[in-house]
């Protein structure tokens, strides 16, 4: 078999044109499956879709691999039995038939509104500060995306109503409604905060960066970064940990998502 694995390396570097990392995996898969293969005392052309699914639990329950590895094992071994097809070593390729394990689904990340306060409470009153301020306070109070709140303009705000107009996915609007917390903090940076961040400069956006200008998607990633680094939180928050937090909060009060 080890004829055929180098045989098989080289097409991959010269013929796929695959990277040297790339190309390490795929070694380490088949050889992990050619050693099994040996201490089992199978033939790596006669193995069997049995033989193949006791090696998936093999994997699973003696090597301890996350889904996520086992089928990266498969992924590489089926295109080693391509390789072997193409060559005519073997007449059928016994993994084409081989569904890995589903990959486990991670739980979304969210806040409890303790640390959403912790968070809060890093924003001074500097300019930059009350914006900040206001901008957490709108993403958990509408769970929109960080592209839908960059867009936002100012004449997109109905204080009367506490209603956003956004502009999703596909340029489809939509009504975002935000609470009183969110509306105080909101006014305060539109009234005392935004001025001063424009520098005399003009912009129908709601959100202005340091520059004067149009604050980006980078923009708040930076700023809830330097958040977190003052903050003591530990739990790691992105921009989508606050749509997962708007939505859990949904649930909890039995809204229908």
């Amino acid at each position: 078999m080890e004829e055929y694995v180098n045989r098989f390396l080289q097409y991959l570097r010269t013929e796929r044109n695959y990277s040297d990392y790339t190309e390490q995996n795929y070694l380490f898969d088949v050889e992990d499956f050619s050693n099994y293969l040996y201490e089992n005392h199978l033939s790596f052309k006669k193995i069997t879709y049995k033989e193949i699914m006791v090696y998936v639990k093999y994997l699973k329950e003696k090597e301890k691999l996350k889904s996520t590895s086992i089928n990266r094992h498969l992924s590489s071994l089926r295109s080693f039995y391509n390789y072997l097809l193409r060559e005519n070593v073997i007449k059928a390729n016994p993994f084409s038939l081989v569904n890995g394990p589903k990959n486990e689904k991670k739980l979304p990340n969210y806040m409890k509104y303790s640390e959403f306060e912790m968070l809060v409470e890093t924003c001074d009153e500097t300019p930059l500060g009350i914006r900040n301020r206001a901008l957490l306070e709108l993403l958990l109070a509408t769970g929109a995306r960080i592209g839908e709140i960059i867009a936002i303009r100012i004449s997109d705000i109905q204080f009367s109503t506490r209603e956003i107009k956004v502009l999703g996915k596909g340029n489809k609007e939509r009504i975002c409604y935000f609470n009183e917390y969110c509306e105080k903090a909101l006014l305060r940076y539109i009234e005392n905060a935004r001025p001063l961040l424009l520098k005399n400069k003009t912009s129908n956006r709601l959100f202005i960066n340091h520059l004067g200008g149009d604050l980006t998607d980078r923009g708040v990633r930076d700023i809830l970064d330097k958040i977190l680094h003052k903050c003591t939180l530990k739990n790691k928050v992105t921009p989508h940990t606050f749509r997962h937090t708007f939505a859990t909060m949904l649930l909890n009060e039995g809204c229908d998502l």
